[in-house]
Parts: structure tokens; C-alpha cells; sequence
């Protein structure tokens, strides 16, 4: 068999395309086009109802052509993510819900690391009226959020400032990481394989994920449900490494099972009052 390339590897298989109806492939075209696309735009733009376009979705999933979200769909990639300014429309509510639980589990007076993603940036804005609290982050947009709290102090990772979605990372990141030790770690994932390993797309925001595990006394994921199900390329630790999951709905047994068996305790929004 000769070797594929890189982009040969990446391309959908034909026998998939072949399988779509002509809406079904137009539908792919412009989720590929825009990156993501809700159900209500998709309806609205196909004049098909939203029970119809969840189908179309549905196969498109099934198929890995696309990747499923609440209220919508992405592209499908296991190299890069989904722009910020999309991730930050994903599942907004459900983000928020989620960092109100974990905010709950972070008692005044408590140091802690936040690094890049749009949940842990809400989980920021859930400590809004914490008191006392020391924070070390690699993200200037939870630095910005926690700054305008008067009782806490902020401190920002060096590094360089990526444009995309103002994160630091670089060698110089991971060593000041390193010069911490801290009450909590908060991080976020791209993906978790059904074996327990934690995804991500970054190789430079992989380190400083790992020093974060590393020099936090406890360790927090948070992530929605839709990382239960999603693939990235970047292997960043085993989730035996967390101490607990906080996500929106219950994850797929066989991850809840995991986590069992793992000793990692899971916190789930829709259950939590």
C-alpha cells in the first residue's frame, strides 16, 4: 500500500460524500465554509424544519464529517480547533452553568492556576466575588476579568501572546509555571478518548496544561459534554491525573465508568442545585 500524506489522510472518505443527499452536502459545504453553524440558520437557510436538519446533522456526525454541538455543528478536525470567537457561541450557557458549580468548590483565600479556553474563562467570571484569591493564568482575558475584581491578586504567565484568543504560551510560560505551587489547577480540553486521555490541538498549550497538573495540589477539568466525544491529536495526560470533572450533562457510561474506576470525581450541571 503506498504511503498517504498528511492531507491525504485528513480528506473525508468517499464513500461517506457519496452517501449525502445534495441538502445533506450542501449543508457540509457550509459548515466547512463558516467553520460552524447553528440548527435555527441551517433551517432557516435549507426552509427545512429543525427536526429535519438535526438528521441531516446526525449523519454528518455519524459519518465524521462534521462534529455535533448543542444547537449546532463544526467542521470536523483532529489538527486544529474551532476559531475562538465561535467557541465562545458553543454551549454558552451551559459554560456558564458549569463554572457557577466550580466556583462553589474554590473557597476564599485560595491560589489557583486558569489557563486558555472559553469554559475556564467563565469559571473566572464565577469568581467574580470570591475573596483573597491569588490567581496565576496564561490567559489575558481571565487576567482582564479577574483584575476587576479589587480583592484578588492576578498574575500573568510570560510568554507570547497568541492574537487568536489572547493565550500565553512558549517555553517561558512553562517556566514560570513551574515556579508555583497552587491550591488549584483549573484547565480545559479539546477532547477525552474513551481510554481516558486528554486531547488537546496546541503542542505549546500542552505543556503548560501539564506543569499546571503538575504544581496543583488538586486539579479541575472542566469541559461540556461534547468533549466526550471529540478527537484531537495532541496526547496532554491520562485523566487518572484530575481530581474531578465538572461538566454539563452526564457523560456516556463508559466514561462515567472510567471515572470510577479512575478514582476522579465527576460534577455534573444538570444534576447539581
Amino acid at each position: 500500500m503506498d504511503h498517504l500524506t498528511e492531507e491525504q489522510l485528513l480528506l473525508p472518505p468517499k464513500e461517506a460524500i457519496a452517501s449525502l443527499s445534495k441538502r445533506q452536502l450542501s449543508i457540509l459545504n457550509m459548515i466547512n465554509e463558516q467553520g460552524f453553524a447553528t440548527i435555527d440558520a441551517l433551517a432557516s437557510r435549507f426552509q427545512m424544519t429543525p427536526q429535519t436538519i438535526r438528521r441531516d446533522i446526525n449523519k454528518l456526525c455519524n459519518d465524521k464529517l462534521v462534529q455535533r454541538y448543542h444547537g449546532g455543528a463544526s467542521k470536523y478536525s483532529r489538527t486544529e480547533n474551532v476559531d475562538y470567537d465561535k467557541r465562545k457561541q458553543i454551549l454558552n450557557l451551559e459554560k456558564k452553568r458549569i463554572a457557577e458549580m466550580v466556583a462553589e468548590h474554590i473557597p476564599d483565600h485560595a491560589s489557583l492556576f486558569i489557563n486558555i479556553g472559553t469554559t475556564t474563562e467563565e469559571v473566572s467570571k464565577a469568581l467574580a466575588n470570591h475573596r483573597k484569591l491569588r490567581v496565576i493564568t496564561n490567559n489575558l482575558n481571565v487576567a482582564a476579568t479577574m483584575s476587576g475584581n479589587n480583592d484578588c491578586e492576578v498574575i500573568i504567565a510570560g510568554g507570547i501572546v497568541r492574537n487568536k484568543d489572547s493565550g500565553i504560551t512558549g517555553m517561558l510560560t512553562v517556566e514560570f509555571v513551574r515556579q508555583f505551587r497552587v491550591d488549584f489547577g483549573i484547565i480545559g480540553v479539546s477532547g477525552i478518548d474513551e481510554d481516558g486521555t486528554l486531547l488537546d490541538y496546541d503542542y505549546q498549550e500542552v505543556q503548560v496544561a501539564q506543569e499546571i497538573i503538575k504544581n496543583s495540589r488538586k486539579v479541575f477539568l472542566v469541559t461540556d459534554h461534547t468533549k466526550f466525544t471529540r478527537s484531537a491529536m495532541i496526547r496532554l495526560a491520562d485523566i487518572s491525573t484530575i481530581d474531578a470533572v465538572f461538566t454539563d450533562t452526564k457523560p456516556p457510561k463508559v466514561y462515567r465508568d472510567l471515572l470510577q474506576r479512575k478514582e476522579v470525581s465527576l460534577y455534573v450541571a444538570e444534576d447539581h442545585k
